[in-house]
Formats: structure tokens, C-alpha cells, sequence
């Protein structure tokens, strides 16, 4: 398994919207990130470090504009943390590895799934489709990825 880190090259390489999301705690605009209708199997990684965060098997349409997940691929994968601006509470979720803005997670997903939305930018995760996912190092991951009807 890769050492997951953020590096220099990893910041040149991001696109400006990228980079003011994770490094900035941006939010890109509702129903515009290239991942929101993503249905294939496979994960979701940090753009930055390539730290692997959520899987598809986790994956739900919230109807709120921004890729949702009931869970992350582990606890340990990110951070949660207060998050006051805006003028509300809400709670922060930041890559473990790179410390990347991700989203903010909230009490009304699914209850099923356990109650949980994690509300994740798009632009802050890289797709790995389950085809590419040995070849690239995930290979550890392939028993978290579902067909995806």
C-alpha cells in the first residue's frame, strides 16, 4: 500500500477549483461537480494524497447536489470536526492523510445505512473504477465494491 501524504506536486497538480476546495475549505456550487451522478463500481479517493475515502457500495442519491456517501471506507480515512461559519454548526470532514477539505456530515441520510450523509465535494475526490483499482494499488479494496443495479 502507498504512503498517502500530501506532497508539493500533489498541490501543483490540482485545478484551481480543487485546490480552493481542499486547501481552502471551498465549496463547489450544487449539481455541478463531475462525480455527483457517478454509478459505476469502484472508490473515491482523496484528490490530493490518493488516500482512499469512500466506496461506491456506499454511495446514495440525497437529492442535495453533492455526491453522499453513508459512510466513509473507514473511520480512520477522515477527520470530523466542528464547523461554525456560515452562521450555523455543522460538522467538518477532512482527509486523515492530507488534512483535504472534504464535505461536512449530517444526520439525515438513510436509516438503514445507518442515519448518516456525508456530503462530499466532488471536486476534492478522484474516481478509481473497480476495473483500474489492482492495477493502481487498491486491490485491498475490492470487497467493498458492489454491483451497482
Amino acid at each position: 500500500m502507498p504512503a498517502f501524504r500530501k506532497t508539493p506536486e500533489a498541490l501543483a497538480r490540482l485545478s484551481p477549483e480543487q485546490y480552493r476546495v481542499t486547501q481552502q475549505s471551498g465549496t463547489e456550487a450544487p449539481g455541478t461537480g463531475e462525480l455527483l451522478d457517478n454509478r459505476e463500481p469502484g472508490i473515491y479517493v482523496d484528490i490530493v494524497s490518493g488516500e482512499p475515502l469512500f466506496a461506491s457500495s456506499a454511495k446514495f442519491d440525497s437529492g442535495c447536489g453533492w455526491p453522499s456517501f453513508s459512510r466513509p471506507i473507514s473511520s480512520r480515512a477522515v477527520n470530523e470536526q466542528a464547523d461554525a461559519s456560515h452562521g450555523m454548526i455543522r460538522t467538518e470532514v477532512r482527509s486523515a492523510a492530507a488534512d483535504s477539505h472534504l464535505g461536512h456530515v449530517f444526520e439525515d441520510g438513510p436509516a438503514d445505512r445507518g442515519g448518516l450523509r456525508y456530503c462530499i465535494n466532488s471536486a476534492s475526490l478522484r474516481f478509481v473504477h473497480r476495473d483500474d483499482m489492482a492495477a493502481e494499488g487498491y486491490g485491498a479494496y475490492l470487497d467493498q465494491i458492489e454491483d451497482i443495479a
